[in-house]
């Protein structure tokens, strides 16, 4: 029974694996991190320009006037003013 835990012990064959594994656990976590953080950033940025996309959609309209013999009816129009933050790179 002492030998065995002596062996047990003095046993370092399983200490390099797992020190290898952390190694390259850490390397892989940190360069998800840094993808995913790529990621998010480039979705937001497509996001923006999706938004300024729909901002720049002429909103207006306009109706000329028709007129006949017997009356007459004027145009009717209405012109799209700019909203606040309706610019591109608005998303910081």
């Amino acid at each position: 029974m002492n030998a065995c835990l002596t062996n047990l012990i003095n046993d370092e064959a399983g200490f390099i694996v797992s020190a290898e594994l952390v190694l390259i656990s850490t390397i892989a976590v940190l360069g998800m991190i840094v993808g995913l953080s790529e990621v998010a950033l480039n979705v937001n940025n497509e996001l923006e320009d999706v938004g300024s996309a729909f901002a720049n959609i002429k909103q207006s309209y306009k109706i000329d006037c028709s007129s006949s013999h017997k009356a007459q009816m004027f145009g009717s129009s209405n012109w799209d003013q700019a909203d606040f933050c309706d610019g591109q790179f608005d998303v910081n």
